[in-house]
């Protein structure tokens, strides 16, 4: 009676095992992407490629060639393919060391699922060509198989479990052996370097050229040529800031910095006054500018400088060939976003870096990169993580000017009166 009990159970795992094995092997797409420069120079020095949807990074020559491996099919392992990963010991109790080949450097993602097919573990390395070995570690009881894809190459094995004390599962990089490939002496040959992606994946490219930056972002579906146009944007105390082109249509395109400005001198070379005593701060009616909390060392370089209203008025703290946007320009920008309901979500940087939980909506496809540099009034530094002020070139009023807002809590590119004193971060656009 026991016996005929769990024979069908046994039918029933089976059975759900075939459709979860079938899917594990993906067919890949592959898409090539080369660079090169215009404007002001026709070189790429390096590139750095995020993938802004699925959070990972890689740095790359401006000569290299991008390999964009994705998914866009399905098809099934066969059994040589699952022999291919070797677990030691198996059956394993408190932990299995797991080893395999990849025969080319990729995005490798390692998945562990139970009998019923659901994920119990998951780790993702960009791994060199080589052998690999992985620890696998505090799996319950039971039996469960392990996936490797890697661009082109997918492998799946059995390990069986005795049980753990630990019971909370991971897997977990221990070593890798690099296979050696003769070098020779050529010249101007282009490396591919790969990339995990998936359809529908928006990547943002950061192309260097000597002093210049320029940001791009894109949806690949095909291979092709992404071409940065490089611009001067050097401030007074010669930063150079990356460009980001935002815009099309009857609005035309616009070149924003896609960084803070961060500069303590106008573009005539003139010191913009460092005010650091909060009385002063808070009754100042000239020029001044401030870092967060006072703290140079530690918000320069990602969020910027806070300036009070009165260093926008000079009409010098831009780079030369840039402005502080008036409220129409901002405005321009919120349409190229589709609506200002909308926008912040498109220029905020994603993830929880800078930005803290919830950053709602960020998805940074313009490539703007917003940040929550905060604000300074009187003596009061407040809202880092939380909300990025932009000065905007317009007065509102004798003491007051207005300014633009976007918050962690929601996708609105907002519009607001500040008083003049208050410090905020400025974003220049090319004139």
């Amino acid at each position: 009676m026991t016996t005929k009990l769990r024979y069908p159970k046994f039918l029933t795992i089976t059975f759900l095992i075939l459709p979860v094995m079938s899917m594990l092997n993906l067919q890949a797409q592959d898409i090539l992407i080369s660079f090169a420069g215009a404007g002001e120079s026709t070189s790429v020095d390096s590139v750095k490629v995020e993938n802004l949807t699925q959070g990972t990074k890689l740095k790359m020559e401006g000569s290299d060639v991008l390999h964009l491996m994705g998914t866009t099919g399905i098809e099934t392992i066969s059994d040589n393919e699952s022999s291919k990963i070797v677990f030691y010991p198996n059956p394993m109790k408190e932990d299995s060391r797991m080893q395999f080949v990849l025969h080319e450097q990729g995005e490798t993602m390692i998945t562990l699922y139970d009998l019923s097919g659901r994920k119990i573990a998951q780790t993702r390395d960009l791994l060199s060509k080589g052998q690999h070995t992985y620890a696998l570690q505090g799996v319950e009881e039971g039996v469960y198989f392990v996936t490797i894809s890697s661009g082109r190459y997918s492998l799946s094995g059995k390990v069986i479990s005795s049980g753990s004390k630990n019971g909370s599962a991971k897997i977990e990089h221990e070593s890798s052996v690099i296979s050696q490939e003769k070098q020779t002496d050529s010249k101007g040959t282009n490396e591919e370097k790969v990339m995990q992606y998936n359809t529908g994946d928006r990547l943002k490219f950061i192309g260097k050229s000597g002093i210049y930056n320029t940001v791009i972002t894109d949806v690949p579906t095909a291979s092709k040529t992404i071409t940065y146009n490089f611009i001067t944007c050097t401030d007074g105390d010669g930063n150079n800031y990356p460009v980001v082109e935002i815009g099309t249509g009857k609005s035309g395109t616009q070149g924003w910095m896609a960084e803070n400005l961060k500069t303590t001198r106008y573009n005539n070379g003139t010191a913009i006054p460092l005010v650091t005593d909060n009385a002063s701060w808070f009754y100042l009616k000239t020029p001044g500018y401030c870092w967060y909390n006072n703290d140079e060392a530690a918000y320069k370089a990602t969020n910027g400088a806070l300036y009070n209203w009165y260093t926008i008025n000079t009409g010098n703290l831009c780079p030369t060939g840039w402005h502080v946007p008036t409220d129409v320009e901002w405005k321009t920008l919120a349409t190229a976003m589709g609506d200002y309901l909308i926008a912040g979500g498109k220029l905020k940087e994603t993830g929880t870096a800078h930005w803290i939980s919830p950053n709602k909506g960020a998805t940074n496809e313009s490539g703007f990169t917003a940040l929550p540099a905060g604000a300074r009034s009187g003596g009061t530094f407040a809202y880092i993580g939380s909300v990025g002020s932009w000065w905007v070139s317009n007065e509102y009023s004798s003491v007051s000017g207005w300014c633009r807002d976007i918050d962690h809590n929601d996708t609105i590119l907002s519009r607001y009166v500040s008083p003049k004193v208050i410090g905020l971060s400025v974003r220049c656009l090319r004139d």
